[in-house]
């Protein structure tokens, strides 16, 4: 199982990998949560049209760390970040809990 930490993680997370096309299309849609969180990539914008609920949105560079953390409610539509190479996706609220904000370098564990 891949699991993903920052620095101020208290434990690692649950982490799914969305690497194919199909996968980063899809998404976290049709779902009704997520236990963890989602990893696309490649990916710069994402968008929440068909969503059952609100979530947290990080953009990383190809370095795994954090260029921004923006929540989206359902039926929006997110801005590409140019300089993005992968999007996490949580559940709204998720993304303060486990520290994940601007600047902080995300570390992939178990891939």
């Amino acid at each position: 199982m891949v699991m993903f930490t920052t620095e101020r993680t208290s434990a690692p997370v649950p982490l799914e990998l969305a690497e194919s096309a199909r996968a980063r299309r899809r998404g976290l849609l049709g779902r009704d949560g997520i236990e963890g969180a989602l990893l696309l990539g490649p990916a710069s914008a994402v968008h929440t049209l068909g969503m059952r609920f609100p979530i947290d949105v990080a953009y990383l560079d190809r370095g795994l760390r954090v260029l921004a953390v923006r929540r989206m409610r359902p039926g929006r539509l997110g801005l590409p970040r140019p300089l993005s190479r992968y999007v996490l996706e949580a559940e709204a609220g998720a993304m303060e809990r486990w520290g994940v904000r601007r600047g902080a370098q995300v570390t992939l564990h178990g891939r």
